[in-house]
């Protein structure tokens, strides 16, 4: 077959618009993930928390709003939320309301109307409200899921009621018959925090309360929470611990553990003590390949190759885990956090394991525009798992809440309490620095109100 002149010229031009169009194919863009962040609006005439969405660009990292949301959280003040493993169900922490309509709960002033939401993700990233269950204790302002996504666990900083000295395994004094429970109030009474579990149906995601076997209630039948420490502050779990970070400035900050069933759901005491760790002002603790206890007490070290003190204004604390639960410091003791940055408040390693990422929250000042708060990365050593050198420092929006990677392992974002945004970066793959995005997504996503917690799925069909 011949072609004319013209044949040939007009075969050229489709030829090279296949070209362009194939090469425009492979950079086509799409979604990711979604991104979702639950926060406060106190406009709201129901009182309720709201629950914002964000579909992540795959090539630029930039977020679009999800149509239908924000919707409502389903309660007052939500504070944490898990997403299982799949995102297919969404439980989000409504911490409620106090005697005064806030979020401050104590023992003293409880919150009210406190519960679990549980959501469904749909098409296009949408939520809907499925279920709401209670926990057994007072003030619940923590959550997490186990790994095979079969239970779920919540830290209420008040248990509710008192323990039976006679029927209680962990201890026969009668002055404190649960040591790990600390302060005793009477005979056979106890100021305690506790853990509520449930055992997650894995089809309708519906909760059912696991009771404890291990201890009583004053009436004698099983106690339906595991009591831990007074005046708890976060917890997690790691290789095969439930670890509980609890303490005040005043007294001091312990770890207790329970070991964890996997088949059971049910948590056991191995030891009647908690384990100290001579700081007073533990905000987190945070569980990756190990464990890291993020401190705000200022900690005083001299740098390697010089004799001049520094002063820096927060540490990390990094352990493995013992074979009872008890922490074991890694080589290298404390890690100085970054010099310019105040209050940490969570760590995340990069699916790589390479480096860490620690965000500050700072003052939490609206009016100053948080100085103090950013990210700070470290090294991690692949034998060790401690942190160092510390690789650098960025900026993020005012008052960050949350941190964490995307589902293609690009960017990292950090939801901001004080100025109501949603803030991402590019994780250099070859560095481990944190830089800025491109184009139109080198800026701050609005919410609506200010953010509380964070979280991503890569399951978007």
């Amino acid at each position: 077959m011949k072609f004319t002149k013209f044949g040939k010229a007009l075969l050229m031009s489709a030829l090279s618009v296949g070209v362009v169009l194939g090469i425009t194919s492979c950079v086509q863009s799409y979604t990711v993930g979604y991104l979702y962040v639950t926060g406060t609006v106190t406009s709201q005439s129901t009182g309720n928390g709201i629950i914002s969405g964000f579909k992540v660009d795959h090539n630029t990292g930039n977020l679009v709003p999800i149509a239908g949301l924000p919707i409502s959280s389903g309660g007052a003040n939500p504070s944490r939320a898990v997403l299982l493993n799949g995102g297919r169900f969404i439980y989000v922490l409504n911490q409620g309301v106090n005697a005064e309509g806030g979020s401050t709960c104590t023992s003293a002033d409880p919150c009210t109307k406190s519960n679990i939401t549980q959501f469904a993700i749909g098409g296009n990233g949408i939520l809907s409200s499925q279920q709401t269950f209670f926990t057994e204790g007072l003030n619940p302002f923590r959550l997490f899921v186990d790994t095979s996504a079969n239970y779920l666990y919540v830290l209420d900083h008040d248990s509710p009621a008192t323990i039976s000295t006679a029927s209680n395994p962990v201890s026969s004094s009668a002055t404190n018959p649960n040591p790990s429970c600390g302060l005793t109030l009477g005979a056979g009474v106890v100021s305690c925090g506790d853990i509520t579990a449930f055992k997650i149906d894995p089809t309708t995601g519906r909760l059912t309360l696991v009771v404890n076997s291990q201890v009583t209630s004053a009436t004698g039948s099983a106690l339906p929470y595991f009591p831990v420490p007074a005046n708890p502050i976060d917890f997690v779990l790691s290789t095969g611990f439930v670890l509980t970070l609890s303490g005040t400035p005043a007294t001091g900050d312990s770890v207790f553990p329970y070991t964890y069933n996997s088949s059971t759901g049910q948590l056991s005491v191995n030891q009647n003590s908690s384990q100290p760790l001579n700081v007073y002002n533990a905000t987190a603790i945070v569980s990756t390949s190990f464990v890291y206890v993020l401190d705000s007490d200022p900690l005083t070290y001299t740098p390697v190759n010089t004799t001049t003190p520094v002063t820096v204004p927060s540490q990390i604390l990094p352990f493995s885990v013992g074979s009872n639960g008890a922490l074991q410091q890694q080589t290298g003791g404390v890690v100085p956090g970054d010099a310019t940055l105040t209050n940490p408040i969570y760590l995340i390693a990069e699916s790589k394991g390479k480096w860490a990422y620690v965000a500050y929250q700072g003052n939490n000042n609206t009016t100053t525009g948080n100085p103090q708060s950013g990210i700070a990365g470290w090294v991690i050593d692949p034998s060790t798992h401690q942190l160092t050198p510390e690789i650098g420092a960025w900026g993020t929006g005012a008052g960050p809440v949350c941190l964490l990677e995307d589902p293609s392992d690009q960017f990292i974002y950090t939801a901001n309490f004080s100025d109501s945004t949603v803030t991402g970066r590019l994780l250099d793959q070859n560095a481990g620095v944190l830089d800025n995005l491109s184009g139109k997504a080198n800026r701050s996503f609005p919410l609506e109100g200010p953010a509380a917690w964070c979280m991503v799925t890569g399951r978007t069909s």
